[in-house]
């Protein structure tokens, strides 16, 4: 899942965003409100987590712009402001939950993961292909109802493969999903873990799900042939 945290001061950003990579989430970060909302309006994210006194542009502005045009992402407002009225005014304007500083991390966790199960309504929390499940809440998966193993960022580009069965994903498509906007490796990285992936979910069974379209990408599926 890839999480959208907009936040201008550089310390909190940084503890944030360590603790939510560390629970395998991907990160992106904004340090003002015009970048976040660009950020926002430009990719998909599962959560956006915004700060309200941001520069360029209040929080709350950012708020109102982003629900004209996505009425579905959830959004977590992090903010000092603890005023009954500035709470108000923002769950008002569309946000889905209110933390104030100074806040616990292990908090800040829970209701993020509280979103995320609310999450849009596309949005499944077990994904199956064949025998393969991968369960959302509890990051774990299995293969014919064995546990497998996975690193954070095999276990994120498993999840994007899942949530787009049957659907052929390029190389530039699944850097830009799962490694951070600011990666600017070679996308032969996806090639390595791929293989990674096909090691742990595919070897030691029959029929494999994990396909290569030549010239293309990758895609998961259940269809026989590929």
């Amino acid at each position: 899942m890839r999480i959208l945290l907009v936040e201008d001061e550089e310390k909190v950003s940084r503890f944030i965003m360590r603790g939510l990579v560390d629970e395998r989430f991907a990160v992106d970060v904004a340090h003002d409100g015009i970048s976040g909302l660009e950020f926002a309006t430009t990719y998909p994210y599962d959560l956006i987590i915004l700060d309200l006194m941001l520069p360029g542009l209040s929080g709350t502005e950012v708020l109102h712009r982003i629900r004209i045009i996505n009425d579905q992402v959830p959004i977590l407002i992090l903010t000092a402001r603890d005023a009954v009225a500035d709470k108000v005014k923002n769950f008002e304007a569309g946000a889905d939950d209110y933390l104030t500083k100074p806040f616990a991390f292990a908090e800040l966790l829970v209701r993020a993961k509280a979103l995320l199960r609310r999450g849009a309504v596309s949005r499944a929390s077990l994904l199956r292909v064949a025998d393969l499940e991968l369960n959302r809440l509890s990051q774990q998966v299995r293969r014919a109802g064995q546990r497998i193993e996975l690193t954070a960022k095999e276990y994120a580009l498993l999840e994007y493969l899942m949530a787009n069965a049957g659907r052929v994903l390029s190389r530039t498509m699944i850097i830009e999903h799962v490694w951070d906007q600011s990666f600017d490796g070679v996308t032969n990285i996806v090639d390595v873990y791929v293989r990674h992936l096909r090691n742990k979910v595919d070897d030691k069974h029959e029929r494999k799900l994990i396909r290569t379209v030549r010239g293309v990408g990758y895609t998961i599926t259940d269809e026989e042939g590929g």
